[in-house]
């Protein structure tokens, strides 16, 4: 392969569609990984996750030379990290990737360079990594082009929207959000809006949470309706033909990477001015946990009922339906919390989106829903919609497949 004009840090769900969209535009693209196996079959013009379009970008991307990973980086003009920024304790963002990232390229910047953050990352995160660049490289200060651009895209539907999405471009100075909006015009089709870096970070901070806050009054309604005796789906249903009302549809919790998350980087740092942000985290947070008391306390009517335990069917493992990403499931969380309660009852655990996973044993869905006493739908995957249930099962629908 040629010199790379891209270095991409970070080869997941986002780090490699983006590489391979690159790549697709005849621009060499060097990605850098930190496993082994994703780097390995990365190169054997394979893909490690599922996501639609992706395995024929990057196989032709190898065979074309374009696209080439390794677990290190090398030179290149321009840098992005796309690297993973979880939590840690009390829910303080955790920015180590980042600053790892960063530290392993410094020795090979250079004069007019251009490094771009994509990770999620709480506000200042940019000009802490500037300050940072600067204090090992001082003879690189005001020489680089510095910017954050987060992305907003969807799971299942990722190749189309990185093209097609508006992207807010943010950087340290005038300079720096001309040379990455210059960057990122070569390969988006969508509008590219020129702010600062501060607000950039801000904005992908607030769009996820505006979601968590309105999925969870969904939710807190689900909650009252099951104590009301009413149709938490047909009052919404009835509802959203107001025509300035948009409830969304209640789920068993929030999960993924960017939703369930994104609210506490706000949170840690503005405590006390973000009161409804922090309180829809709990009531989300909280939706799971009622779930999962709800599977036990249905567990233990139907054995007084029959005089036996029952078999129970979880239906769904991944964050949102028809992906196979588990990252902060409340589908998983509620799986784990029955799994924890169970007491000589057969489980099946279901989840068609992966072949097998490391800590449940996972069964056909078809063949749960015929063994199950107990139903439980945590996950709206296409495949359940059509299921046909038997008049006799006993059904906890969390995500709204019976409405359907």
């Amino acid at each position: 392969m040629s010199q790379p004009e891209v270095v991409m840090i970070g080869l997941g769900y986002i780090g490699l569609p983006t590489a391979a969209l690159i790549a697709q535009n005849k621009t060499h693209v060097h990605g850098v990984d930190i496993n082994l196996k994703v780097v390995e079959t990365i190169n054997a013009g394979k893909i490690h996750i599922i996501e639609p379009e992706l395995d024929i970008a990057v196989a032709n991307a190898v065979k074309e030379g374009y696209l080439k990973a390794s677990t290190t980086p090398v030179e290149a003009n321009t840098y992005l990290i796309v690297v993973p920024t979880p939590f840690k304790a009390k829910n303080e963002p955790d920015i180590s990737f980042v600053e790892a990232a960063t530290k392993a390229i410094i020795p090979m910047l250079k004069e007019d360079d251009l490094y771009i953050i994509e990770s999620t990352s709480p506000v200042g995160t940019t000009e802490k990594m500037m300050d940072f660049i600067h204090q090992e490289r001082p003879e690189l200060k005001e020489k680089l082009n510095i910017a954050y651009c987060p992305e907003r895209v969807l799971p299942g539907n990722v190749m189309y929207e990185l093209v097609h999405n508006d992207r807010v471009i943010g950087g340290v100075d005038k300079k720096s959000t001309e040379k990455a909006v210059a960057f990122y015009r070569q390969f988006i089709k969508g509008d590219l809006h020129k702010t600062n870096a501060r607000t950039a970070e801000m904005c992908k901070l607030v769009e996820n949470s505006s979601r968590d806050v309105q999925i969870a009054f969904a939710n807190e309604l689900s909650l009252i309706c099951d104590k009301a005796d009413i149709n938490v789906w047909e009052l919404i249903d009835l509802a959203n033909k107001h025509p300035r009302v948009n409830i969304l549809q209640p789920g068993c919790g929030v999960g993924g990477h960017c939703i369930a998350v994104d609210p506490y980087f706000i949170v840690a740092e503005y405590p006390m001015e973000s009161k409804i942000i922090g309180k829809a985290r709990e009531i989300n947070n909280y939706k799971s946990f009622w779930c999962a008391e709800k599977v036990q306390t249905v567990k233990l009517e139907f054995e007084l009922k029959h005089g036996r335990k029952p078999s129970i069917a979880l239906m769904g493992l991944a964050f949102k339906p028809n992906i196979d990403d588990l990252r902060e499931s409340p589908a998983k969380y509620i799986t784990q919390k029955v799994l924890q309660n169970a007491n000589n009852e057969e489980y099946y655990i279901v989840e068609p989106n992966i072949a097998e996973h490391k800590v449940f044993k996972l069964t056909n869905y078809n063949d749960a829903v015929k063994k199950a006493d107990v139903i439980v739908f945590l996950v709206a995957h296409d495949e359940f919609k059509a299921l046909e249930i038997a008049s006799d099962k006993v059904v906890l629908d969390f995500c709204g497949i019976i409405k359907r």
